[in-house]
């Protein structure tokens, strides 16, 4: 039935009724109140348009419902207490409602990247866990689109996946690049700007590279004995037109020999626990942020999920002599014996030195590493010529290695061979072959090499080789003012090269 138009002095007890409704509503979160206030606004207008209560205007279901009981009830005297109590029961009963598609949107938003990773299975996995899911249309419509872009993945040619390395990498030219000595000339060989590493993460993407682990070319399987056995994975498979790629890192142990050159000095952990860099300026200050490849390329793959194979991350080789990570954790530094000079100067320099806390934050950096993605290989203990090394001489290393080393990133069952050395020649590793058995004792599945080739991947039963291609200033000036480019599969040098370059010595 229309009711008579209220009086000024209800109006206001409405208007006042409403500000506390609104207080109340508050609590259930900026959504509701934008979605009250707007309700309440319209409601005022149209009841002055209309002179008619406003409880009776553009009422949605649940506010009709909730209209009738006040019509009932709305006398003046009438305690603020039962009426906010009415109110209260529709907040809870759109809570009830907005709850569950909270979790809907944030569930599509989760499936959505796992999705845009490649991983449709995960994807509709996560779909399905929505309570009411199989009744849901947007929740059918978007399984049935992750379904067809997974049927429309082609198989990767494991044989043409490339295996692109860093080092370090340079932050300011200006220093790692200054001087005439050995160790300027091996910067500008063996090392890579920020800014190289940032054109050349945009160019790979730009060109359809998608970043997989090694570990992702092939199937392993274990005998009843615990043997490895491998063949290659034909479901790895990518949109068309998308070429996948492994990618690894040398030596980030941050030396001393680094100090003063423009490279970051160790990792750390920021206040999300994510892993950035520690890094010393000019002035002697220290900052934290993305001044080496982990954080760098943590933040392009947060905002470029589909550069990345189901999250895929690098894989970094470390050795330990110097410690781990920027940490100085090997034992040397615990007995303070048969030190180096560098060693014993940076002792000297850090008289409140804890050996036992030093490794406890290297451990809880590299856990945080794994976490995030990464995965660690060993690039042996002292850096040495794998090929040249007796068998006694590599049995120690490997042994400092397992000692000071794994106990802080964990097993690995990968080795990255330093000095781009191998075991033997581009033929298969033969069952005579003395050092080859050695590593295999030890666990060692997956062997890494450098490699200049395009692609270079040998999968056998007991093991998994591939060949690296070395992303450093030598092959990036080279490929710019040489005779032969070696990148132009993967970018265009001339983009990538840092202006800050002016030479780069013979090898």
């Amino acid at each position: 039935m229309e009711k008579q138009p209220m009086s000024k002095k209800e109006l206001r007890r409405r208007r006042r009724r409403k500000v506390l409704i609104m207080k109340l509503l508050l609590l259930a979160g900026m959504i509701l109140i934008l979605g009250v206030a707007i309700f309440f606004l319209t409601r005022q207008i149209r009841g002055k348009q209309d002179e008619k209560d406003p409880v009776e205007s553009q009422m949605t279901d649940q506010e009709e419902a909730d209209g009738e009981e006040k019509e009932d009830g709305k006398e003046e005297g009438k305690e603020p207490e039962k009426e906010t109590g009415k109110e209260d029961s529709g907040e809870t009963e759109d809570d009830k409602k907005a709850g569950p598609v909270s979790d809907k949107q944030n569930a599509i938003a989760e499936a959505d990247r796992l999705a845009a990773s490649y991983d449709y299975d995960a994807a509709v996995e996560r779909l399905n866990q929505v309570p009411g899911g199989e009744n849901d249309s947007e929740i059918q419509g978007k399984i049935s689109s992750y379904q067809t872009q997974k049927a429309s993945c082609v198989p990767v040619n494991i044989n043409e996946v490339t295996h692109v390395f860093y080092h370090s990498l340079v932050v300011d030219p200006e220093l790692g690049f200054a001087g005439d000595d050995a160790l300027s000339a091996g910067f500008k060989q063996w090392m890579t700007t920020v800014e190289e590493f940032n054109r050349i993460t945009q160019a790979m993407y730009d060109n359809g590279y998608v970043l997989v682990r090694l570990r992702d070319l092939v199937i392993e399987t274990k005998d009843e004995n615990g043997n490895s056995h491998f063949v290659p994975n034909s479901e790895l498979k990518l949109p068309p037109g998308k070429k996948a790629f492994v990618m690894s890192m040398d030596d980030l142990s941050y030396y001393h020999s680094y100090d003063g050159k423009g490279i970051a000095t160790k990792m750390v952990l920021d206040d999300q626990g994510m892993p950035v860099c520690e890094y010393i300026q000019r002035d002697g200050s220290t900052v934290v942020g993305a001044y080496d490849h982990v954080p760098l390329l943590d933040a392009f793959i947060e905002a470029h999920p589909d550069a990345s194979y189901k999250g895929a991350k690098g894989m970094i080789a470390l050795t330990g002599y110097n410690g781990v990570l920027g940490y100085r954790t090997d034992i040397a530094y615990k007995t303070r014996e048969n030190l180096t000079p560098d060693q014993q100067a940076w002792l000297d320099a850090h008289p409140d030195f804890d050996w036992d806390k030093e490794v406890a934050e290297a451990t809880k950096v590299a856990d945080a590493m794994k976490e995030d993605g990464w995965e660690f290989a060993s690039h042996t203990w002292g850096h040495v010529h794998i090929g040249d090394v007796s068998l006694e001489r590599l049995q120690t290393d490997t042994t400092n290695w397992r000692s000071y080393v794994e106990p802080i990133v964990g097993p690995t069952d990968t080795i990255i061979f330093a000095h781009g050395q191998d075991l033997a020649d581009w033929h298969d590793y033969a069952p005579d072959n003395a050092k080859f058995q050695y590593l295999k004792s030890q666990g060692y599945n997956y062997f890494c090499n450098v490699d200049s080739s395009q692609y270079f991947l040998q999968i056998r039963d007991n093991y998994v080789r591939q060949g690296r291609r070395n992303l450093d200033g030598y092959r990036l000036w080279n490929d710019v003012h040489g005779e032969k480019n070696r990148t132009s599969d993967l970018f265009d040098a001339t983009q990538i090269l840092d202006e800050r370059r002016t030479d780069v010595p013979a090898l």
